[in-house]
């Protein structure tokens, strides 16, 4: 079994064929699926198709292109949602500033929140981070200080330094299907060297799509063709790769079994 770790099922190229992205998926031996949020919008509709869908859980989180349409975003905001039986994580949350749609001071204190949260309560924080590794890796420092809290890099493209330091503070990486692309060959050899005990996998769509369906939506299904390039690059088969990203991933969101 398979696992995508970071799909957004609400978004359009997937909601409008929801029924048959998520068959596909199933079809092609996905058994789990995380349905991220990124802005308060979204919460509802991330929790519905959790409690529709057996297989499918939720994140409850403001991603920081939408940070400063949520500057009142309070801790007990995001307390009261993640009591939700079918709300697994928080995020995803983090830094960009590639694009830097938020003013990045906003952009922090709300990663800060929802670590405070994470630590509260033990649901693990889905990361984004571009552009910001230095901010990020100080901020998830300075956090863990005050005290651990489970934590995962998502859609990891960041440089093999920055993996170094968060794989230091005991957090996970998850690969997107970026890491089959021509041009990401660093990526390819930093994510074949992950520790077995901290590797996810992820689709990221319908962002993202890997070879071979570059040029198309990204659908779960996919996440397949990225376990099987990782299966390769690590010298495992694929029902090895995919038992140690499920077992990393049931570890991770300890929610999902209980």
């Amino acid at each position: 079994m398979l696992v995508d770790s970071h799909c957004h099922l609400e978004y359009e190229g997937l909601v409008d064929d929801r029924p048959g992205v998520l068959a596909r998926a199933r079809a092609a031996g996905v058994g789990a699926f995380l349905n991220i949020s990124t802005k308060r919008g979204e919460w509802d509709r991330v929790v519905a198709t959790a409690e529709r869908e057996p297989d499918v859980y939720a994140s409850i989180g403001i991603h920081p292109h939408h940070a400063d349409e949520h500057r009142d975003l309070a801790e007990d905001d995001l307390l009261a949602a993640v009591r939700h039986p079918r709300v697994v994580a928080l995020g995803e949350t983090g830094l960009d500033y590639y694009y830097d749609r938020s003013d990045r001071g906003v952009q922090q204190q709300l990663f800060r929140r929802h670590i405070a949260v994470a630590r509260e309560t033990g649901l693990p924080v889905v990361i984004h981070t571009r552009d910001a590794e230095d901010d990020t890796a100080a901020i998830l420092a300075d956090e863990m200080h005050k005290g651990a809290f489970p934590a995962l890099i998502h859609c990891f493209t960041a440089s093999p330094a920055f993996g170094e330091r968060v794989l230091d503070l005991g957090l996970s990486i998850s690969i997107s299907g970026i890491v089959t692309f021509k041009n990401a060959r660093d990526l390819a050899d930093f994510a074949s060297q992950i520790p077995g005990d901290r590797l996810l996998i992820e689709t990221d769509s319908p962002f993202l799509a890997p070879v071979p369906h570059r040029g198309r939506p990204c659908e779960p299904a996919f996440v397949v063709d990225t376990a099987r390039f990782l299966a390769e690059r690590r010298g495992v088969t694929l029902e090895e790769l995919g038992a140690i990203t499920t077992t990393n991933f049931n570890r991770l969101f300890t929610k999902v079994g209980a």
